[in-house]
Parts: C-alpha cells; structure tokens; sequence
C-alpha cells in the first residue's frame, strides 16, 4: 500500500476525520505521530498497532513548545514524509452576534497554528529531500457560508498559505502539498463549535448529523494523498454543487447564500440569537 511503512503525523487524531484517518493508516501499515489535545483518546487510537504509534499530545497554539514537539516527532524514526494538518475548530454564530476574541481565536487554530507546524517542519523535508504536506481546510474554504464568518476566514487563509507554498516547494524541493476540502462529515465539529461569545455550543445540528461518515472521509482523502493530488475534493450533493458553483456560476451561488442569511436574520429576529441551526439546504462545509 502506498503508506506502508511511511511515517505520518497527524494533528487532530482523538477524534472525528482525524481518529478516522489514523486508523486508516495503521491499518494500511503507516508509522503514525497522534497529536492532540486529549492524551488519553489519542492512547486509545494507538492501541490498534501500539508498535507503530507515537502518542504526542501538544497544545497546538503553543507556539514556545512546537520546536520540541517537532524535534519529538522526528526524533521517533529519523524522518517524516507526510504531516496532515488536520486540527481545527468551527463556527455557528451570526457577524452581528460574534464577539472580536472569537474570530481571534479561529483565526489562531485554523490558520497560525498549521502555519506554525508546517514552518518548523518545513526546512527538515527540505534537506531530506522531499516529503508530502496536506492541510484540511473545508468547502467552508471555499465559499462563504452564513454562520462562518470566522471560520471561513481562516479556511481561506490557509488555503492561500498552503497553495502559495507549493509554488514554492513542489518542483523546487519536491514536496507535495495537499489541500484538504471536506464538506459536512459526521463527527463532533458542530458539537465543539464556537458560539458569538466564545463558548462552546454543546450540541450538533442536522447537516453534521446526515453528513458522509468519517470513515468514509478518510478512505477519499487517503487515496487523493497517495494520488499526490493537490486538491481533494471530500464531498456530495448540495454542497459539492455550491463548491463547483464558486468558479462556474458565482452570481447563482451568491444569491442562494444570501437568501439562507436572510432566512437566518428571520429567525434571529423570531428568537433571538440563542443557537440558530443552518438550514438543510446550507451544507457548506463544517
């Protein structure tokens, strides 16, 4: 298999794409790096093949610990050849009701904190001479979704940040570069998504909940990965029209976007901001 005996890092591997993704490569024979916040899950997914696993948690804004978090992971087996940025945090909250901190925060977990991993990581796959870099950004990376604000900011910036950087790197130093682009998937996203004050919001909505299994999300983006595939594509129906829409017909896409904001402000209006759900037909990424 193309991942046997490659040694991978994965950031976000406790839970959702990313647990999906671990295993996926243990079972396909990979050496895998666990990062995250949770030690005790990520110990969890290492047990499938504890002889193939390194377990290292780290707080990914952190940004004074990561030259020693990166020495850790290389240390393990002399090398890496692939670092799937895969740790994030979404966003169910109107502009009008979301507080500054909040986009600061997105901003910082989206976006800095990949840049971060990636900077230090990126001149070791230089010297030895190649490697594979993947990042997943989102649909909601893509195309501005209501709700979002924030975390379509910062999947955007990564975006620009990871496709300017395989300008650089691919031909010259032979690193492949990924970007991720997943739609809804079944996990804990919306659960774990930041509200307009910065809490938690604490329970899932429809689109997450009816979205393409995790597992399935990481058999497609595991084989774009081992394809070298620049972009890959992980989504279906609505969503995979509005993504092809952003290019093809934006003026149509823009106009359905707008009418879910506006079927938004209606129900602001009806109840306040309290835990506003995106409608059905809004599946625009987690």
């Amino acid at each position: 298999m193309a991942f046997d005996n490659q040694v991978v890092w994965i950031t976000g591997a406790s839970s959702g794409i990313g647990e999906a993704l671990a295993r996926l490569l243990l079972q396909q024979g990979a050496r895998v790096i666990l990062s995250g916040r949770r030690e005790a899950a990520l110990q969890a997914v290492a047990e499938q093949a504890p002889q193939r696993a390194l377990v290292l948690p780290f707080e990914s804004t952190d940004y004074a610990a990561l030259p020693q978090v990166v020495e850790q992971a290389w240390a393990w087996q002399g090398r890496i050849d692939c670092l799937i940025n895969n740790a994030g945090v979404s966003q169910r909250s109107l502009a009008l009701d979301t507080r500054f901190e909040v986009y600061r925060e997105l901003m910082e977990v989206d976006y800095l904190a990949p840049v971060a991993l990636t900077q230090l990581l990126l001149p070791r796959l230089a010297a030895q001479g190649g490697g594979q870099l993947a990042v997943v950004s989102s649909v909601a990376g893509k195309v501005g979704a209501p709700l979002r604000t924030g975390y379509c900011g910062a999947k955007h910036a990564v975006i620009g940040y990871f496709e300017a950087l395989r300008a650089e790197v691919e031909q010259a130093h032979g690193i492949r570069v990924s970007v991720i682009l997943p739609g809804s998937v079944r996990t804990g996203v919306a659960v774990n998504a930041l509200g307009g004050d910065g809490a938690r919001r604490g329970r899932s909505d429809v689109n997450i909940d009816s979205g393409m299994p995790a597992e399935e999300a990481a058999r497609r983006i595991v084989e774009g990965l081992a394809a070298g595939q620049r972009s890959i594509e992980v989504v279906e129906g609505t969503e995979k029209i509005a993504l092809h829409l952003r290019s093809g017909d934006p003026e149509r896409l823009f106009t359905l976007t707008a009418a879910e904001g506006a079927r938004l402000a209606e129900e602001r209006a009806r109840n306040g901001n309290a835990d506003i759900d995106p409608g059905a037909v809004q599946r625009l990424g987690s």
